[in-house]
């Protein structure tokens, strides 16, 4: 054993290569994004098996309710398309023969390497044994977070899965609420993680995680990336115009309008 950010850096780097692998196979680098969440519980029970504290099973546990649901959910998706994600297809044309070095250095490593900083809290050692307040207001905080993206996501993909829907935008449920209810509720149970485990090891490290999460959500994969898809259309526009992209609008919540 070397430490749990050394361990957690090489299981992640053998885990990624094998996912490659994979998805070099299949001609479809989008496999990556099932990946994401199985990943975290791979990593939370291997620091629970080799670096355990009295309830370091219960961070292990959070992570595999969000890993594995949130890996069935893409699984699912991508099973009834039967392709590759958009975005992946897109820039596999456009690196060319570059596709395989970059697909891996730029795909496979690079999400491997968030991976592992948005997974510090995890890491954490060591953890008193009685709890703290605040703790507890982590844990409902992350089952909030939790909760409000597995329904965000469970709309969508029932309005998606109605043939009347194809083509139009969802504003229904949460997404009325906001456009992205299902970033905003990732966003909120990192946070409640780090909250959780804060008083484990070194929190201004651990603070990197989620930072880091709320940053690629709000200005680099996450709701950059899915509104220029739907840019310039007048229904997204006008969505736009009316509905806040990531925290919920208190009013609608309150029946004020």
């Amino acid at each position: 054993m070397l430490s749990p950010y050394l361990d957690s850096a090489l299981l992640i780097w053998m885990y990624m290569t094998l996912f490659f692998l994979f998805a070099w196979q299949k001609q479809d680098n989008s496999i990556v994004d099932v990946g994401w969440g199985l990943g975290f519980i791979a990593i939370a029970w291997y620091l629970h098996i080799q670096y355990p504290h009295p309830w370091s099973w219960l961070p292990a546990l959070l992570a595999t309710f969000w890993g594995g649901r949130l890996a069935w959910h893409i699984g699912r998706r991508k099973a009834r398309e039967g392709k590759e994600d958009w975005r992946y297809a897109q820039w596999r044309e456009e690196w060319g023969r570059w596709a395989i070095p970059r697909s891996y250095l730029q795909v496979f490593l690079l999400q491997g390497f968030f991976m592992w900083v948005i997974a510090l809290p995890l890491m954490q050692r060591p953890a008193p044994e009685v709890w703290h307040w605040y703790q507890w207001i982590g844990l409902l905080i992350w089952l909030v977070g939790f909760l409000w993206e597995a329904v965000a996501d469970w709309q969508l993909q029932r309005f998606k899965a109605r043939p009347d829907n194809q083509g139009r935008i969802m504003t229904e449920g949460l997404w009325r609420l906001s456009r992205h209810p299902n970033y905003f509720g990732e966003i909120v149970l990192w946070w409640g993680m780090w909250l959780l485990l804060l008083p484990c090891g070194l929190w201004y490290v651990s603070l990197a995680s989620p930072i880091v999460l709320t940053w690629l959500l709000t200005r680099v994969s996450g709701v950059p990336m899915l509104e220029k898809k739907y840019e310039g259309r007048t229904d997204f526009e006008a969505y736009r115009k009316e509905t806040p992209a990531l925290v919920p609008d208190l009013k609608r919540i309150l029946g004020w309008k």
